[in-house]
């Protein structure tokens, strides 16, 4: 039996979430519903149909007795990797898929919405069955479907940049853009962050034998929201450290451009050989969105969520590759730190003598790592099918640490791992440096 306050308190956080993810397509245009830009993205009507029919198919088809699942037809389109679930609609081909109409996605989105009522009142009701896993399971698709927020506004800004009208997502001063550039204006300074000079001064770390990881003492009080990790957090566990030292703030554009002025997309002594063969064969010459004419001393603009805007010299560099960060942190005389190492600096409080002080070190931009996304030692996934959540893809990816611009609110956590393959650019990644010594 489920507590009235646990029940009360995770109403209304299923009534934000769900609410907050048709807010992010309200100013769109129809037309904005099935854009795909490329084959690794989504249409804004397809995340809003999958994270229902994630609820639908692990929560209320087996857990609330009288609820009529979706045709199984809409299960083959909004399914996204659950092989034992059964087959799927290519991921390539979501753009295809006009039908459903929206209209139809949203009703199916409100009848989710009162089954997942129902059965918390159920649960409050009586011990019909335990109440605990299905809250986790619940909180496991809230936190599912608030990864998928951030991936829709990644999916629309890279297809809106492929327009040549250039067109915004989010209107001006307002949404994830305007948020950013607030916290932009408050992390950085003329005085710290210049144009044409390194991150500066480097704060230093012992090293030694560290704990990572989730642990069962960093679960706070408000119930399974405060309690929440995904599985690939845990175990906590032990590694060893030599002494490093991180830059204080995140690389910036004004110093990236310094890179690409120096010849860093034309040396291939500082790329790895994948990573070389996709800059000649992608034609990369820059991040992502910015743009100019293709000379180094050209870059003025680049295109965010809110459209082209001028590029800002002392900003965070963003929508890289893990390439890239890689070239840039060699170029530098320098690596991308661990994600042991990143995560014992995030966790060390400021204080005086040289520790902690890290600058955006959450909200502004995911922070590529040296590390490869791997299993923690004694890792399990959950049984089941939703055991493919995180364990099936570690392999082929890199973790970032922290969280973005475009993570909801209260999403992010020092132990949250998220991972892409080396040359994904469209994510909100930038790299902070790091360094070997004492």
């Amino acid at each position: 039996m489920a507590s009235a306050a646990a029940t009360e308190a995770l109403l209304r956080r299923l009534h934000a979430v769900r609410t907050h993810s048709e807010a992010l397509i309200a100013t769109l245009e129809p037309e904005d519903l099935c854009l795909q830009g490329m084959a690794d993205a989504s249409p804004p009507k397809w995340h809003l149909g999958h994270t229902t029919w994630f609820f639908d198919t692990f929560l209320l088809t087996p857990h609330l007795p009288g609820h009529e699942p979706v045709d199984s037809r809409w299960g083959f389109l909004f399914n996204s990797y659950y092989d034992a679930i059964g087959a799927r609609h290519p991921r390539p081909q979501r753009g295809l898929l006009t039908r459903p109409p929206l209209a139809a996605v949203l009703a199916w989105r409100q009848r989710i919405d009162a089954g997942l009522e129902a059965l918390l009142e159920r649960l409050n009701a009586g011990p019909a069955e335990p109440a605990a896993p299905l809250l986790e399971l619940l909180e496991l698709g809230l936190q599912h479907e608030q990864q998928h927020q951030e991936l829709l506004l990644m999916d629309l800004l890279d297809g809106f940049s492929r327009n040549p009208l250039e067109p915004a997502v989010e209107p001006a001063g307002r949404g994830a853009e305007a948020a950013y550039e607030a916290l932009v204006a408050t992390s950085t300074s003329p005085a710290t962050s210049t144009s044409d000079t390194p991150a500066s001064p480097w704060l230093h770390w012992p090293g030694g034998l560290v704990e990572i990881g989730h642990s069962e003492a960093d679960a706070g009080p408000e119930g399974p929201s405060g309690a929440f990790h995904f599985d690939n957090e845990s175990p906590r566990h032990r590694q060893w450290l030599e002494p490093f030292a991180l830059a204080p703030r995140l690389v910036s554009n004004g110093e990236y451009a310094a890179f690409i002025a120096a010849g860093g997309y034309r040396r291939p002594e500082l790329w790895m050989s994948e990573g070389w063969q996709l800059c000649q064969q992608r034609g990369w010459q820059a991040p992502r969105y910015w743009r100019g004419s293709g000379k180094p001393e050209s870059w003025s603009w680049e295109f965010t969520l809110a459209g082209r805007r001028p590029l800002h010299p002392v900003a965070p560099v963003r929508h890289l590759s893990w390439f890239e960060a890689d070239a840039y942190a060699r170029w530098a005389e320098a690596r991308l730190p661990s994600e042991a190492e990143w995560e014992v600096a995030a966790a060390t409080p400021a204080q005086a003598g040289g520790n902690g002080g890290l600058e955006a070190l959450q909200g502004l931009l995911w922070q590529w790592t040296s590390s490869p996304y791997r299993p923690y030692p004694g890792f399990r996934p959950a049984a089941g099918a939703v055991g493919e959540y995180n364990g099936k893809f570690m392999s082929s990816q890199m973790v970032l640490r922290g969280s973005s611009f475009l993570t909801p609110p209260g999403h992010g956590r020092l132990t949250y791992r998220n991972f892409f393959p080396p040359g994904s650019r469209w994510l909100a990644g930038g790299l902070r440096l790091a360094r070997d010594g004492r």
